[in-house]
């Protein structure tokens, strides 16, 4: 029989509680997005220095210029998600309609601190392949992981193509 002292040990030894996205590292690096014309929209594309961290559920994307100016900044946590530039701050339901408005186009930000981390999110299947795997409609090859390069690559109209260089 368990006293309630031992008892309340084993509780508190389950209930662990989830990590604090202020101790998590930061992934830092530069990236590009193109996004290719479809109908009226022109090709679109950005680049910019940034540093991620936390995880799908709750985390920190912050983009800054070549001259380090924060250019837009997004949060995360379940149910919201905010975006805050130098214009002013948005609040959003997701990730996907954030940066469906910030960029005209919805980009799987749930998934990337696993993808930039070089393996599939767990939140959706996967398939392997010879040079990464595939994702929520997305390639994401790493096969120059190992110099710090990712690239994600969806076909589907309209084509989007990320790179990433991490910094090391």
């Amino acid at each position: 029989m368990l006293t309630a002292g031992a008892a309340a040990m084993l509780l508190g030894a389950c209930a662990t509680r989830a990590p604090d996205i202020a101790d998590m590292p930061w992934t830092s690096g530069r990236l590009s997005v193109r996004i290719d014309a479809q109908g009226t929209q022109p090709v679109r594309s950005a680049s910019s220095a940034f540093d991620l961290r936390g995880s799908s559920r709750s985390g920190e994307l912050r983009l800054t210029s070549p001259l380090g100016t924060l250019v837009a900044q997004a949060q995360w946590a379940p149910g919201r998600a905010r975006l805050i530039t130098p214009e002013g701050e948005a609040s959003f339901a997701d990730l996907d309609q954030l940066s469906r408005q910030a960029l005209g186009e919805a980009l799987p930000l749930q998934a990337w601190p696993d993808w930039l981390a070089g393996r599939p999110w767990s939140g959706a299947p996967s398939e392997p392949l010879p040079d990464g795997f595939a994702q929520l409609g997305w390639r994401i090859s790493l096969a120059r992981l190992a110099e710090g390069w990712i690239d994600a690559v969806r076909d589907e109209p309209p084509a989007v193509i990320v790179r990433v260089r991490l910094d090391r």
